[in-house]
């Protein structure tokens, strides 16, 4: 391996006192793209951090005559590899930071600062980088609320009461005031909680081979058994309650007020992977499942009705809105489904997106316009109008955000890795 000449090679390309002796030194000395871009990364990098000065002699008015591209020389004098700079720091020596005039508006990138996450970040609003949770209007943040060790992934808001519940990996479900934001109580269940859902006083968490449901009002504990692993998700209709496992079979129980308990009503099958997502709309149950599929259930008589194929990957989420069906999925797609004269679900529309999609969720503005909620795996949550599907704004968290739910008075709620944030749509809450 010739050490010394790679090292040559490299010197020269970086603007060594030889390099204009060399025969290829016109095709050595090269302008790194990624340099000019603000964004090089490589460490040493084999091209130039700096752009070429102008040549000299009798050939410069040529390079310099009408229609020869502009050039503008760095003034940093830096021509060495580029030192490494932490996360939030632009290598382009170009670039306005130090230098930007009071009157002017620095544009933000989509991404939140660290630095400002950690409460130090020391150029306030010259700082490319966002210090805020959201971008959009129309909307604010009320409160976060921090507590659990891992990512929430059900939210809760029971009829009738000043409470809402959240259910995390960690193992529990806590309980929190409303009115004060206060943890009101912790419940350790003993197994990661796959979902949560409310019906009326009842609270339905879903943790591994076992479905637990209290009554808010009456305090009445009840353990549904039946589930083989994980419950996913859960959903109620037509006085069912409908449950998705690991196995990818769909349990039922039916409420018996005689004996004030759930029975157990029926198990469908059909799926071959985990059944991850429930929605009930227009008389039917929607399965959502980890073989890609998504299956269309008569709530009347439990059989399956139609099997939709048009999902590549994990179908994460569901949603019902007036006569549509929208499901998302981690093939970075949300399809708009219609039914047609024969009563069949087909694809009307399809919006693409950059990254895997976990959640949906949908509700009205504070000027009653529909709005689509979506949890994207790169921790961000993208709000859209509808129908359009033009964007509204976004949504950021420390980690991916796999529960949303929407409450009363223009309220909507969203997890992360640790708690949850309070959002309300309406004119933002002064600052004390």
């Amino acid at each position: 391996m010739d050490l010394d000449g790679g090292n040559r090679r490299v010197f020269n390309r970086l603007g060594g006192p030889s390099a204009a002796t060399q025969p290829d030194s016109s095709k050595n000395q090269k302008v790194c793209y990624h340099w000019r871009a603000g964004k090089c990364s490589r460490y040493p990098c084999p091209f130039l951090h700096r752009e070429l000065p102008h040549p000299s002699g009798p050939t410069s008015a040529a390079a310099n005559g009408p229609g020869a591209p502009k050039r503008f020389a760095d003034d940093s004098g830096f021509s060495g590899p580029a030192p490494r700079r932490g996360p939030n720091f632009n290598n382009n020596h170009n670039n306005t930071w130090g230098r930007m005039g009071a009157n002017k508006v620095v544009r933000k990138t989509e991404k939140v600062c660290n630095y400002w996450v950690q409460g130090n970040c020391n150029y306030g609003d010259r700082c490319k980088f966002l210090h805020s949770w959201s971008l959009g209007e129309g909307f604010t943040l009320l409160n976060h609320l921090d507590g659990h060790q891992k990512v929430v992934t059900g939210i809760a808001l029971p009829a009738g009461m000043d409470k809402l519940y959240t259910g995390s990996k960690d193992e529990t479900v806590r309980a929190w005031d409303t009115n004060t934001g206060q943890c009101m109580g912790v419940l350790n269940l003993g197994g990661e909680v796959g979902c949560m859902i409310s019906e009326g006083p009842w609270l339905f968490v879903g943790i591994p081979n076992v479905v637990k449901a209290w009554n808010t009002q009456t305090n009445q504990e009840l353990s549904l058994s039946g589930p083989v692993g994980q419950v996913y998700t859960m959903v109620v209709g037509n006085d069912l309650l409908f449950a998705g496992t690991q196995d990818g079979t769909i349990l039922v129980w039916k409420f018996n007020a005689g004996t004030n308990s759930f029975e157990p009503a029926a198990s469908l099958k059909g799926h071959t992977l985990a059944v991850v997502s429930l929605v009930v709309g227009a008389n039917r149950l929607y399965s959502g499942s980890m073989d890609h599929s998504i299956k269309a259930w008569s709530l009347e008589t439990l059989q399956c009705l139609q099997t939709l194929t048009e999902h590549t990957n994990v179908v994460m989420s569901l949603l019902c809105w007036e006569q549509f069906l929208l499901s998302c999925s981690l093939d970075q797609t949300i399809k708009v489904w219609v039914a047609t004269e024969n009563g069949n679900l087909e694809v009307t529309y399809t919006h693409n997106e950059e990254h895997g999609l976990l959640s949906l969720q949908g509700m009205h503005d504070s000027e009653s316009k529909p709005v689509l909620l979506c949890a994207c795996n790169d921790n961000s949550v993208r709000l859209y109008d509808l129908p359009s599907f033009s964007e509204k704004g976004k949504i950021f968290g420390k980690q991916e955000i796999r529960a949303i739910e929407v409450g009363p008075g223009g309220l909507f709620f969203t997890g992360d890795g640790t708690g949850f944030r309070v959002w309300k749509w309406g004119e933002p809450v002064p600052k004390p």
